[in-house]
């Protein structure tokens, strides 16, 4: 089960709004929704989490390029709004690089001097999984200066996005849309 809330930070405090990601397909549609969840151009946090498997903080400060924190790629790589965070640049691939290396590949699906027999050996090895890292990635100081360090976002793990809130004061607020 997946939530998805946007918390905007304003003159008055944190406001919390519910958001739907079907309509979501890349980094920068995400962006622009938060965006216009704060028209002074104020901070505001996308946080995103799949129970028990993985969360995700996108921050946008105006028309900065937005900074990501994901607590999990692997498990977020399954996911489709996971996917919708692990740029390319997040993960450190060039753009376009899917893990696969189509191009080194005899017709058959093999490697250049490679038997068949060698290309069973490891299924996964050059897929685009196989590139996603287990752990965070991404910017683990995005909310530094919010009051939640990198070692304490690093640390949570089954209420995080309730962790958080707590900590910039907006529990309460995020709360009402969870």
């Amino acid at each position: 089960m997946y939530f998805a809330a946007l918390l905007a930070r304003t003159e008055d405090g944190w406001e919390a709004s519910d958001t739907e990601l079907d309509d979501v397909e890349t980094l920068s549609d995400l962006a622009d929704l938060a965006r216009e969840a704060s028209p002074d151009e104020d901070t505001v946090l996308v946080l995103i989490e799949q129970e028990d498997a993985w969360f995700g903080v996108v921050r946008v400060d105006g028309e900065e390029d937005p900074r990501i924190y994901v607590s999990d790629a692997a498990a977020a790589a399954r996911s489709s709004y996971g996917e919708i965070l692990l740029t390319d640049e997040l993960l450190g691939r060039e753009p376009g690089d899917d893990g696969d290396d189509l191009d080194a590949l005899d017709l058959d699906g093999t490697e250049d001097g490679e038997s068949d027999d060698d290309a069973d050996g490891d299924a996964d090895a050059g897929s685009a999984e196989a590139a996603v890292p287990h752990g965070p990635v991404g910017d683990a100081e995005i909310l530094d200066d919010l009051g939640v360090s990198e070692k304490e976002l690093r640390s949570m793990s089954d209420d995080a996005l309730g962790e958080i809130a707590d900590a910039l004061g907006a529990s309460e607020v995020l709360e009402t849309v969870r």
